[in-house]
């Protein structure tokens, strides 16, 4: 699934009806056949349409069209008068005057009081005041009119996008319509990934208008959404002939005395999920506790300087930094792996907590690098509030990857990865998963994906998409999920996913 802002939607529709032909009034036919398929027929009557002078108003007077032919009874308000509509927008609207509907106008007190009484006996509202192109606050009558929508209707859904969202950055312009349905067209828009708008979108349905992919494609910037076709068709087929040398070297650096659960965790990750050998490599004073555990994976010591060298030369991946303790030790043998090792590295917890100490040897690199923070994390790597990366995740994941040259995965509620030119969100995942281990786990997986050969931007989509799509299936089920239980069904998940 694309990801789009509200410009990249601006050019498509510019290109479809200037280049290729297709008139505008024809996508906005499309787009309200859409809305219609999304409500319940069967269920409701009573509508109230609510309409701006924009293509977005169009939208709902063609929706209104629709609704009073299947014999529904439509109440349409328009903001303000005819004057100064967009062109499309007038055109659906004259064909309502001249099929005899009433439309109501808000201008003033009184006529907010005729749309409060009228919402009041209506089953749905519909919202089509402001499209994906609204970029100054909602004030004055608008604003009063959003609340009453609000305060007023049983029921209500959107036309694209709620009307006072920002489709860039997810943020409230003032004030906002409280959807329980956004049925948006051709592009997931970028401000629906904000972590404070869920609230505002209810469910989200994306609907194709008609138009072409290549369109798409020629204005897109490879922002995408991960969905299940597209990680299936990404999982290769192990071949009858291969054996474990085919499925990659996998070395995990992590653990110190208290922290074993971490270095477990992790390794156990890397060998659930297809690694041909795994090897971890941990401190000396936990190394015979960890052997009791770790009976698929083999052990050697970071303080056996020979081989521990010779594992970073001829390991596939490694994974460094679970359960390793945020130290000046830590440090060192991040540096002399980064310096010394041949192979993609993925980098996490304290491997990502002691960068900061000097955040530049990420471009003494000699292979390529995965960072998989959370916001914490992210936090203290480019010296910001977490409130801030909340705000900016996408520009912020974009910037740090392309200005250090690094795969970045940054984690929370819509994983974000980016190269600092693409840039894919994950879509599985919930508030379940939510306990200590998880993301040693994911660390573990996304090593192993790299030694199986996959790049390290598709390693880490598709180690993001496995880990949740696990917890999602164990939560149907279980209150919470903890890392042991993905671990134990992370070969089944796999499984299932390939065979969808």
């Amino acid at each position: 699934m694309k990801v789009g802002t509200s410009q990249i939607i601006k050019n498509i529709d510019k290109y479809c009806i200037d280049n290729i032909g297709i008139p505008g009034i024809v996508l906005m036919e499309n787009a309200a056949i859409k809305v219609i398929k999304n409500i319940p027929l069967e269920k409701f009557n009573n509508f109230v349409v609510v309409c701006g002078k924009g293509n977005n108003g169009g939208d709902g007077f063609a929706v209104c069209r629709h609704l009073y032919s299947l014999g529904k009874k439509v109440d349409v308000f328009l903001i303000g008068e005819e004057k100064n509509m967009s062109k499309d927008c007038y055109v659906n609207y004259s064909i309502l005057k001249n099929m005899g509907l009433r439309i109501h106008t808000i201008n003033n007190i009184e006529d907010i009081n005729n749309l409060r009484e009228t919402l009041e006996r209506s089953d749905i509202t519909i919202d089509s005041i402001f499209g994906t192109g609204l970029n100054s606050k909602v004030k004055d009558i608008y604003s009063t009119v959003i609340s009453v929508i609000n305060e007023n209707s049983s029921y209500i859904l959107a036309v694209d996008i709620p009307s006072g969202l920002d489709s860039n950055n997810g943020k409230v312009l003032g004030n906002c319509i409280r959807a329980n349905k956004t049925v948006t067209f051709q592009l997931y828009k970028r401000g629906f990934l904000n972590y404070e708008i869920h609230n505002l979108l209810g469910e989200l349905i994306v609907e194709d208008i008609g138009i072409p992919e290549f369109i798409e494609d020629k204005f897109h910037q490879k922002e995408f959404i991960l969905d299940e076709d597209m990680v299936r068709s990404k999982i290769g087929v192990r071949d009858k002939y291969s054996h474990k040398g085919d499925y990659g070297r996998v070395a995990v650096i992590a653990g110190s005395k208290g922290y074993t659960g971490a270095a477990y965790i992790c390794t156990e990750g890397a060998v659930k999920s297809g690694a041909g050998l795994v090897t971890l490599c941990t401190r000396e004073d936990i190394l015979e506790s960890l052997a009791c555990k770790v009976s698929e994976a083999m052990l050697i010591s970071i303080e056996d300087e020979k081989k521990f060298n010779e594992m970073i030369k001829k390991s596939n991946s490694i994974a460094i930094g679970p359960g390793m303790g945020n130290s000046e030790d830590t440090f060192k043998i991040l540096v002399n792996v980064i310096q010394n090792s041949d192979c993609p590295l993925v980098i996490d917890a304290d491997g990502l907590n002691v960068i900061k100490n000097d955040i530049n040897i990420l471009k003494e690199k000699k292979n390529n690098l995965i960072l998989t923070p959370h916001l914490g994390e992210m936090a203290r790597l480019i010296d910001k509030p977490i409130d801030y990366i909340k705000e900016n995740r996408i520009e912020i994941a974009k910037d740090f990857a392309e200005k250090y040259g690094v795969v970045l995965l940054l984690k929370g509620y819509y994983t974000i990865i980016t190269d600092g030119e693409s840039l894919i969100v994950n879509s599985t995942g919930n508030s379940a998963m939510a306990s200590g281990g998880m993301g040693d786990c994911l660390t573990g997986i996304i090593a192993s994906l790299l030694a199986q050969g996959y790049s390290p931007l598709k390693a880490a989509a598709l180690g993001a998409y496995i880990h949740g799509y696990c917890g999602d299936k164990l939560s149907k089920e279980m209150f919470c999920v903890n890392a042991s239980h993905i671990l134990r069904y992370l070969p089944y998940g796999m499984k299932k996913i390939q065979n969808l």
